[in-house]
C-alpha cells in the first residue's frame, strides 16, 4: 500500500457532471437544450425545456385543485379519470407527464406506448407499487413521490383509532343505532399510564409519539434508524423489537411492506405479547398475517385490534373484518381536506421541477447513467449493495445504524475514480431492507442524511494496475452491537469486505476472518472451533433439509484454534435446520443472511 487518502462525505449530492447523463426525448416540434451550469466534479443543474408549445400534463386520477392550478402555471393539463388501461396508453404518446394515485396502473405497456415522450411520472402519495419503475428507468422517465404531505392526517388517524378502539366507539355506536343499550358489554380501558409501542419511528410513527405522550401514555419504539436524541427529546425509549411487542399494551405500526416486514406479526410473535394487548394498523396492511390475528383475538392474546390497512383492499368475505373487537376503517389514513391539498401541491411542484431538469430528493428511481461507466463498475455496484445488505443484517436489534466507513482499494487516484453510484448502493443495501425507501443515484445522500446514517470514504491507494477501478470494497459500521460477534474487529465495528473475481462478487473476510464465498443466494455464517469433520456436519444438516449448498469457505486464525465458515445456499433453511446448526457442540453462534 503506497497512501492512504480518507475524507468524510458531505451528504449533499455531488456527482460528477461527466458520468451523469439525462436521455430524453420530445416531441418532433420541439427543442431540447440540457446544460450543465457550471463546475469540474459538481452537480449539474440540467435544464430541459420545450421551445414553443408548453409540455402536456395528464392527470389521471383526482387531484386536489391547489395542485392542479400550479401545473397550469407551467403546463397544459388534461385532467381525465378513469381510464381504461386501452385508453391510458392512447393518450400517453401526446403527455411529457403522469400524475396519478393509487388506482392506475403505470405498466411497461405505457410506457412503451409514450414513444419515447414521457419525461415524469408522478405517484400523488407515498407507495408506488402501481408504477413499473424498471421500465420508467429503461424509458428514461424519472418517477416523483409525495411522502410528506400526509405526514400528520395519518398520525391523527392512527390516535383516532387508538382512541375509539379504548373506549369501543364502533362497537356501541352500531348497537345504539340498532336500538340497544348495553353500557356495561362496552366498558373500555384507559389509555393514561399505560406503554405503547411505535413500532417504526419515522416522521408518522413520532407524531404518533407525541399525541400519545400528550394522552398520558408511556411511549417506547423501535426503528433501527432512529436517531436516540430524537426519540429522546420527546420522551421516548428506543428499545428491540421483541422488548417492544412483550411490553406494550398497545402497538400501533407504522414501518413500510418490504420483505423484512411482510407479515411481521404472525403467530410466533403474538405468543410473545402481552395477553389482551391492542393493535392499531394505518401504515400496510401486509405487515399482519391478517389469518395470524384472527387467531390472536379468538384465543384473547389480542384483545382488539383497529385497521386502516389490509393485505388485500377492498377485502372480501373477510373473517377479520367481521370480527367484533375489530374496528376497520377504508384506507383513511391520509383522507383529510388538508392532507389531499398538501400532497396534490407536494406532487405539483415535484413534476414541474422534474420537467425543469431539477433532480428531485423524492425521486424513486434513477437517471440514466452512461453505458460506459456502467460496465466499468457494475460487478462493484453489486457488491456494493450486497456489502450493504450483509452489513446492516448483522446489526443486533435495537441498534442504531448512524456512522458508516467505506474503504476502496484501487490504484486509481481520487480524481479517476468515481465512487458516487457505489455510494448510492451501498446506502441501498443498509436502507432499503428495513425501509419503504427506494434509494438511487439521485436520492442516496438525501436519504442518508434524513436517517441521520454519516458515510464516510476512504481510499487506500494501491501500488498496481489502474486497468481495474478497485481491489476491494470494505464497509465498517461503529458503534453498534452485532448479533454475530466474529464479524467485530478488532477496534469493534462490525467490518465485511468483498472483492470480484471473474465479474461475480464475493465476501472475502468477516470481521478478522478471512474467507472467500461467492455472494449469490445466501449466506450462513458460523463461527466454531476449529476441528476435523465440521464441514461435513454442517453439509449433512443442510443436505438432510434439502439445502443446496453453492460454496463454502472457512477462514480461521490458527490451527484447532476459532474459525468462521461461510456457506453459501441456494435456498432458505428451515428454522428446524438452522436449530440442528446451532446444537452442534462445536458450533459458539451463528447467523443466516440474506443477500
Amino acid at each position: 500500500m503506497a497512501a492512504s487518502a480518507s475524507s468524510a462525505i458531505n451528504l449533499s449530492i455531488k456527482p460528477s457532471h461527466t458520468s451523469l447523463s439525462w436521455q430524453t426525448h420530445l416531441s418532433s416540434t420541439s427543442a431540447l437544450a440540457v446544460s450543465p451550469l457550471s463546475g469540474h466534479r459538481q452537480y449539474p443543474r440540467f435544464v430541459i425545456y420545450a421551445v414553443g408549445d408548453k409540455p402536456t400534463v395528464l392527470v389521471a386520477e383526482k387531484l386536489g385543485e391547489a395542485g392542479v392550478n400550479l401545473l397550469k402555471e407551467f403546463a397544459d393539463v388534461d385532467c381525465s379519470y378513469n381510464l381504461t388501461p386501452e385508453e391510458l396508453c392512447n393518450k400517453i404518446s401526446l403527455c411529457d407527464a403522469l400524475i396519478v394515485r393509487s388506482g392506475t396502473k403505470v405498466s411497461r405497456e405505457v410506457f412503451e406506448s409514450s414513444g419515447g415522450r414521457l419525461k415524469v411520472v408522478g405517484r400523488a402519495g407515498v407507495g408506488i407499487d402501481n408504477v413499473d419503475l424498471a421500465a420508467a428507468t429503461e424509458h428514461g422517465c424519472l418517477v416523483v413521490n409525495a411522502p410528506t404531505a400526509n405526514t400528520v392526517a395519518a398520525a391523527e388517524h392512527g390516535i383516532a383509532l387508538l382512541t375509539a378502539m379504548a373506549r369501543n366507539v364502533a362497537q356501541a355506536d352500531a348497537s345504539v343505532k340498532a336500538g340497544k343499550w348495553l353500557r356495561n358489554k362496552y366498558v373500555g380501558v384507559s389509555l393514561v399510564g399505560k406503554t405503547l409501542a411505535v413500532m417504526s419511528f419515522g416522521k408518522v410513527g413520532s407524531e404518533v409519539a407525541r399525541r400519545a405522550k400528550g394522552l398520558g401514555m408511556h411511549v417506547i419504539a423501535h426503528d433501527p434508524y432512529a436517531p436516540a436524541d430524537r426519540a429522546r427529546a420527546i420522551g421516548v425509549e428506543l428499545v428491540s423489537f421483541d422488548k417492544a411487542i412483550s411490553s406494550a399494551d398497545f402497538i400501533s405500526l407504522h414501518m413500510p411492506l418490504t420483505p423484512a416486514t411482510n407479515k411481521v406479526l404472525n403467530d410466533e410473535t403474538f405468543s410473545k405479547m402481552k395477553k389482551g394487548v391492542r393493535i392499531v394498523n394505518v401504515a400496510r396492511g401486509g405487515v399482519i398475517d391478517e389469518d395470524a390475528l384472527v387467531r390472536a383475538l379468538d384465543a384473547g392474546i389480542v384483545a382488539q385490534a383497529a385497521l386502516d390497512v389490509f393485505t388485500v383492499e377492498p377485502p372480501k368475505d373477510s373473517k377479520l373484518v367481521q370480527h367484533e373487537n375489530v374496528t376497520a376503517t377504508p384506507h383513511l389514513g391520509a383522507s383529510t381536506m388538508e392532507a389531499q391539498e398538501g400532497v396534490a401541491i407536494e406532487i405539483a411542484e415535484a413534476v414541474v421541477g422534474a420537467l425543469n431538469g431539477e433532480l428531485a430528493a423524492t425521486a424513486v428511481n434513477a437517471p440514466m447513467v452512461p453505458a460506459e461507466v456502467l460496465s466499468e463498475l457494475k460487478p462493484f455496484v453489486a457488491l456494493a449493495e450486497k456489502l450493504g445488505r450483509l452489513a446492516v443484517q448483522l446489526v443486533a436489534g435495537g441498534s442504531g445504524v448512524k456512522s458508516v466507513k467505506v474503504t476502496y482499494g484501487s490504484a486509481r487516484g481520487p480524481d479517476d475514480l468515481d465512487t458516487r453510484l457505489l455510494r448510492a448502493m451501498i446506502t441501498k443495501g443498509l436502507i432499503e431492507p428495513i425501509s419503504s425507501s427506494f434509494v438511487n443515484l439521485v436520492n442516496a445522500d438525501f436519504t442518508a442524511k434524513q436517517r441521520g446514517l454519516r458515510i464516510a470514504e476512504q481510499r487506500s491507494l494501491l501500488n498496481g494496475s489502474p486497468e481495474s477501478p478497485l481491489e476491494f470494497i470494505q464497509v465498517q459500521i461503529s458503534s453498534v452491537e452485532s448479533k454475530f460477534a466474529s464479524a467485530l474487529s478488532d477496534s469493534g465495528e462490525i467490518r465485511v469486505e468483498g472483492r470480484v473475481k471473474d465479474g461475480i462478487p464475493h465476501l472475502t473476510k468477516v470481521g478478522s476472518f478471512e474467507v472467500d464465498v461467492s455472494l449469490e443466494g445466501s449466506i450462513i455464517l458460523c463461527r466454531q472451533v476449529d476441528q476435523p469433520g465440521m464441514i461435513g456436519k454442517v453439509g449433512s444438516i443442510l443436505s438432510e433439509g434439502n439445502v443446496n449448498v453453492s460454496f463454502m469457505s472457512v477462514g480461521r486464525v490458527a490451527p484447532r484454534k476459532h474459525a468462521v465458515m461461510a456457506i453459501g445456499v441456494d435456498d432458505q433453511p428451515s428454522k428446524e435446520i438452522l436449530k440442528r446448526i446451532g446444537e452442534i457442540p462445536a458450533v459458539e453462534e451463528f447467523v443466516y443472511l440474506k443477500i
